[in-house]
């Protein structure tokens, strides 16, 4: 017959069981490496997070910035030279896309600015410009999208494990005692907690990230169409002036 066990001892073996060092240096390879693998996406997850947030915040405090300088008065020529030329942050990019074709086509001899197709080309370039600077926002979020669903399956794979390791142990020991059950379904445990500490925070960052890149989007396309809206009107007192 099993010898009774203390409250006692349960209660000191508990507390050292539930470590979770303790909990991973006794796990079986196959969980260790799951473990492992998700402890690596959960840092991943955390960096992307980090770089996005302080990637957005830059983004949006250097377009407030160039927004005030162009709606300030001053010669948009002397703005395109100093940073629409070469745009170090996305809204110069679109400032100095439009800027730069409409220079290019008022430079063309002989070519009527206003049916010569420069408000087309003028969009086009908006639009390519947003689109780019888009995807470069966007990058490396749509692993957040990834990892957010896969992590708890796989965490569910290291369950699974963890519990066919237990019942191999009762076959091996033919013994159903709590001390040999506990360490397989404890890594098993373990192994979900680390793929729900995982998913939870990818899926939530996905969404909100995703938002804020989908709100400087419309922001640059908002700025975009207003500054075209504006080199379409210099074409046309341009035209009437040769007119």
């Amino acid at each position: 017959m099993d010898q009774a066990v203390s409250s006692s001892a349960l209660g000191t073996a508990g507390a050292a069981g539930l470590s979770p060092l303790h909990l991973f240096l006794n796990a079986s390879l196959v969980v260790q490496l799951v473990m492992i693998g998700l402890v690596l996406c959960s840092i991943f997850v955390w960096a992307i997070i980090l770089e996005k947030v302080l990637l957005l915040r830059r983004v949006n405090r250097e377009a407030t910035a160039f927004e005030d300088r162009f709606w300030s008065g001053g010669s948009l020529d002397d703005l395109y030279d100093s940073e629409g030329a070469r745009p170090v942050h996305p809204m110069a990019a679109v400032f100095g896309a439009a800027m730069g074709e409409w220079r290019r086509s008022s430079r063309i001899a002989g070519i009527d600015v206003i049916h010569g197709g420069t408000s087309e080309r003028i969009d086009r370039a908006i639009g390519i410009t947003v689109a780019r600077e888009t995807d470069r926002l966007s990058r490396y979020i749509v692993l957040l999208a990834t990892i957010g669903p896969v992590a708890p399956f796989v965490g569910l794979f290291g369950t699974v494990w963890g519990i066919m390791h237990a019942f191999s142990s009762i076959a091996t020991m033919h013994n159903t005692n709590l001390s040999v059950v506990a360490p397989g379904i404890s890594e098993a445990l373990f192994a979900t907690a680390i793929g729900l500490v995982t998913a939870i925070p990818a899926y939530v960052a996905y969404n909100l990230i995703s938002r804020s890149v989908e709100h400087f989007a419309e922001r640059m396309e908002g700025f975009g169409t207003e500054f075209a809206a504006i080199l379409s009107r210099q074409s046309e007192e341009r035209g009437s002036g040769r007119g």
